[in-house]
């Protein structure tokens, strides 16, 4: 089953996740905004991982003092598609 998620980020550069999942896999990835070269390669890393897997690494992670991150915010993102 595809899901196409357009997460809004809260808390970090990036103003938009759009993140795209087939059967549990992580296909697309795009951040809207934010350092390019770390939310490129945050993206490009992610895509073909499960989606759990994804989730595992990523959530929790804090840019500097902030509360959250972009790979946070992904987390988020792909814990939406896991609720639809």
């Amino acid at each position: 089953m595809k899901k196409h998620i357009e997460h809004k980020t809260s808390g970090t550069c990036s103003r938009m996740i759009i993140v795209d999942v087939e059967d549990d896999v992580v296909t697309d990835c795009k951040f809207v905004g934010g350092c390019a070269g770390n939310t490129l390669g945050v993206a490009s890393l992610v895509k073909g991982m499960k989606v759990s897997e994804a989730i595992s690494r990523l959530k929790g992670i804090k840019c500097g003092f902030k509360k959250t991150s972009c790979p946070d915010q992904l987390a988020l993102a792909l814990e939406e598609a896991l609720a639809q």
